[in-house]
């Protein structure tokens, strides 16, 4: 995408795990914003990916594991994962979150 303005409103969600929904707002080689809105309850299994993942809660709480920490983020909390670090969540509360890749995830374009 090329200096495009994209609303969340007009990007259908797909729903990647059961109660999690994923919107890919904008994205280039290097970096790719999404939306998701997370269901409470959901979970996302432990994984890894070679994409650094920064990210921001919108509204909600989630429970984010590592294989070295637990920690709960809440409304105005910001996270970081490395590359290859594993790590996953269950949510606490409907949620909604922000997430930055880098580079760029294939698998969610």
């Amino acid at each position: 995408m090329k200096n495009e303005l994209v609303s969340k409103d007009s990007i259908e969600a797909v729903e990647a795990l059961d109660g999690v929904y994923r919107r890919t707002l904008s994205f280039s080689d290097d970096l790719m914003l999404c939306h998701f809105f997370l269901k409470k309850g959901s979970e996302i299994p432990i994984h890894s990916h070679k994409e650094h993942q920064i990210g921001y809660v919108i509204r909600g709480k989630l429970n984010f594991f590592t294989e070295n920490d637990n920690f709960i983020a809440g409304e105005g909390d910001s996270y970081l994962f490395n590359s290859n670090e594993k790590h996953g969540a269950i949510t606490l509360e409907d949620s909604e979150v922000i997430d930055v890749f880098n580079p760029s995830r294939d698998d969610y374009k």
